[in-house]
């Protein structure tokens, strides 16, 4: 039997309300997870916030709240968001959630119980951003290299996970899984930095009379966790760790969604946690570049953001969604233009597949009262469209998006072009070409429904709206049952909609 698919992006700091960062990742893990549920596997998928650590408390005390206050206030308002844009999670993991204290303290006993952790003294350059101790071959001209600020020194004594002890091995399993880090330059990035030399063992505490707004450390309660050794056990919490009895079989599916900026955290401290624990390593980590504006990152540090909530007042947004899963090649940076996104949807929605949509449902309207004829003969759209459906499920199954959905756009083309060389306005001139202008109208309107239905996962409203307009039932069947082709069966009653997607005056 199959292992589930269990999808995860990073919890986010709730510090600020998500911006187009958080929006494409959490997008990205929503319509992977709408895709393989359409293919009938059993699927999870796994949001939520991060609510610990310093950063939290002095956000809370710049607002003159307490961070319990604040942190519910703001995760609040991440739900409402990821709610207005039709994210469809199947749970938001808070990190003060009852049930991840406890999945936190066992990962972290069992790995004490282990030999694992030792209690250390420490002077060292601490840097409030990270949250965490960087040692001098991390820094680059004295600074933090993600925050650009100087660190602080600190002297503390605080307990420490033997993550180097596990850096051998973890060379290993990334030479010999090649697909353990995608795209394949995130894991030459993670192996070179494990041989350089420039990481040590882990820093796991915080004293609690510096900073008391953390889970305890479960064998010192002088003592909480260092907020990436918290938030990164949400995964496992999530699948249910360590009461739930088919928490085993989640997480032998699961899938992190993350951006490059946390990979240290994701691609060496978990997976070294994960093995101390004797906890099996995730399927895949899968990690995206950064979304820039005029080529500086996007980040509410900058304040350059883009807010998801605006961009679908203006655009609608799955139009924006169209536009994050369409333009940015998972791995790389991207600028992101509103010129081109109004570019990218007058012509790739707006007048490719709007245009498909209306004006063949219009002639079938005009030239069959809006019934799909009976026919016989094939046209070549059926061969194009199951080479189409492979190549998406192919790319879709790799986390690629962008190429599934140019592999998608390949039939919306081939089924404009189709239109244009029959040329069914002028089948329709001569009663002798009654039969294959049936033909013709009839293998067009499949293609639509198709497209319709590979569309689902990206664009579901979209998606929902053609398939009404086609007079098909949505959700009838798995995906594969679905695209057989010859599925719009004759007789069907068609009706026009409103405009899918309306061309952006550009003022």
């Amino acid at each position: 039997m199959a292992s589930p698919f269990y999808v995860t992006t990073p919890l986010y700091y709730p510090n600020a309300a998500p911006h187009i960062g958080s929006t494409y990742t959490t997008v990205c893990a929503d319509t992977f997870m709408r895709y393989h549920r359409a293919a009938g596997e059993e699927t999870l998928f796994l949001t939520g916030t991060d609510e610990y650590g310093e950063k939290m408390v002095e956000s809370a005390a710049a607002e003159g709240l307490e961070p319990k206050q604040f942190v519910d206030r703001m995760a609040a308002r991440f739900q409402e968001i990821w709610g207005e844009i039709g994210i469809q999670y199947d749970r938001f993991i808070r990190t003060t959630d009852a049930d991840h204290d406890r999945a936190v303290q066992h990962l972290w006993q069992t790995i004490y119980d282990r030999g694992e952790v030792e209690f250390r003294d420490y002077t060292g350059h601490y840097c409030v951003g990270c949250e965490r101790y960087l040692i001098e071959r991390e820094l680059e001209q004295g600074k933090c290299p993600q925050h650009q600020t100087e660190p602080e020194i600190r002297s503390e004594s605080n307990y420490f996970f033997r993550m180097s002890a596990h850096f051998e091995w973890l060379i290993s399993q990334l030479e010999n899984n090649p697909q353990l880090i995608t795209p394949d330059r995130y894991r030459n990035e993670v192996l070179s930095l494990l041989r350089s030399g420039a990481l040590d063992d882990l820093c796991i505490s915080r004293p609690r009379d510096r900073l008391a707004w953390g889970i305890p450390i479960p064998w010192d309660e002088s003592y909480v966790t260092y907020v990436w050794t918290d938030a990164l056990v949400n995964y496992l919490t999530g699948a249910g760790y360590p009461d739930e009895p088919a928490w085993e079989e989640r997480w032998s599916g699961v899938h992190h969604l993350i951006g490059k900026d946390i990979l240290k955290a994701h691609a060496i401290f978990w997976p070294t946690m994960l093995h101390a624990a004797g906890i099996p390593l995730y399927q895949a980590l899968h990690v995206h570049g950064y979304w820039n504006m005029d080529n500086v990152k996007i980040s509410k540090s900058l304040g350059n953001l883009v807010d998801p909530l605006i961009m679908k007042e203006k655009y609608g947004f799955e139009a924006f969604r169209y536009y994050l899963l369409r333009e940015m090649s998972f791995g790389l940076d991207t600028d992101f233009a509103e010129a081109g996104l109004v570019q990218r949807v007058n012509a790739d929605l707006a007048n490719d597949l709007g245009n498909l949509l209306n004006r063949s449902v219009s002639m079938l309207g005009r030239y069959f009262d809006g019934v799909v004829p009976a026919h016989e003969g094939e046209s070549p759209l059926r061969e194009v469209a199951e080479r189409v459906t492979g190549d998406v499920d192919r790319h879709m199954r790799a986390f690629r998006t962008q190429r599934a959905l140019a592999a998608l756009w390949e039939l919306v083309g081939a089924a404009n072009k189709y239109i244009d060389s029959e040329a069914p306005w002028q089948l329709a001139k001569d009663p002798d070409q009654r039969e294959r202008l049936a033909t013709v109208m009839a293998e067009v309107l499949e293609c639509v429904r198709v497209i319709a239905v590979l569309l689902e996962s990206f664009l579901p409203h979209a998606s929902a709206r053609i398939i009404e307009s086609l007079g098909d039932t949505p959700n009838a069947g798995s995906l594969a049952e679905r695209l057989r082709w010859g599925e719009l069966a004759a007789g069907t009653q068609t009706r026009k909609i409103e405009v899918l997607f309306p061309r952006i005056e550009v003022t």
